[in-house]
């Protein structure tokens, strides 16, 4: 994981520092695209631009998360095929590896939101203690996709540009730049079969709002993404005998 992190940025002259910097790009765009050109806001806040950036902000860490992991999941297995025919290697681990790189990120970005809270609001409410919580079902819907994708990329090269597409789609049906409540009623539901909608409004509960996760919610987010989980290891383990022979 630490190789993965460092590689990214060996040889720039900035190195880890663009870590802080790429998310802050990025939500400097956003914000003005959404907040000055479509006008869109949160219902119940103040109507800030600040206030905006941290909302928005948010959908774009839990997203990014997901993407990172999900985008590379199809050409693990073939970024690494030394690993498959030439030595003895624990290939199930290639996604936790990009997992806990993506995580890394993720703490880079919780920081600078963090600091930005607290520079133009204030201390965060002690709710933000919880968001572990609710990213852990996150984490185990990431780990079960990225198996099932490394090994469905091995067999099928279409895979990548197929999850490169819906990505894109996800990142727009998400949550993430306009408030749930700004979608006609009628549309509502499609984003609720999004698995980002729930996870995005109660980080954003937790975080910025103050509010206390829905436990019971919670605990079957959690089921699900260990079944998730369960089924893409399942998957990888049971198809990965043929990965020598299509490589």
């Amino acid at each position: 994981m630490r190789r993965e992190v460092v590689g990214r940025y060996r040889g720039s002259f900035l190195g880890l520092a663009w870590s802080f910097f790429n998310p802050l790009l990025m939500l400097a765009v956003y914000t003005f695209v959404f907040s000055k050109v479509f006008q869109a806001r949160w219902a119940g806040g103040s109507g800030s631009t600040a206030e905006f950036a941290l909302l928005l902000f948010i959908g774009l860490i839990v997203f990014n998360l997901l993407a990172e992991c999900v985008n590379r999941a199809p050409t693990l297995v073939l970024a690494n095929v030394n690993y498959v025919k030439r030595v003895v290697f624990p290939l199930e681990t290639l996604p936790v590896i990009i997992l806990g790189a993506s995580l890394f990120h993720t703490a880079v970005s919780l920081v600078v939101w963090l600091l930005a809270h607290l520079l133009f609001i204030g201390p965060p409410p002690l709710t933000a203690l919880f968001l572990p919580l609710l990213l852990l079902p996150l984490v185990l819907v990431i780990l079960g996709l990225s198996w099932a994708l490394a090994s469905l990329g091995v067999y099928l090269r279409d895979v990548a540009q197929v999850v490169a597409i819906l990505t894109t789609l996800l990142m727009f049906l998400s949550p993430i730049f306009y408030p749930l409540d700004a979608v006609p009623e009628p549309y509502r539901g499609v984003l609720y079969l999004n698995p980002l909608t729930p996870v995005i409004e109660q980080c954003r509960a937790v975080l910025f709002w103050g509010r206390v996760p829905d436990f019971s919610a919670c605990g079957l987010q959690l089921a699900l993404g260990a079944l998730v989980a369960w089924g893409g290891y399942a998957w990888f383990q049971l198809t990965r005998r043929g990965f020598a022979d299509v490589l």
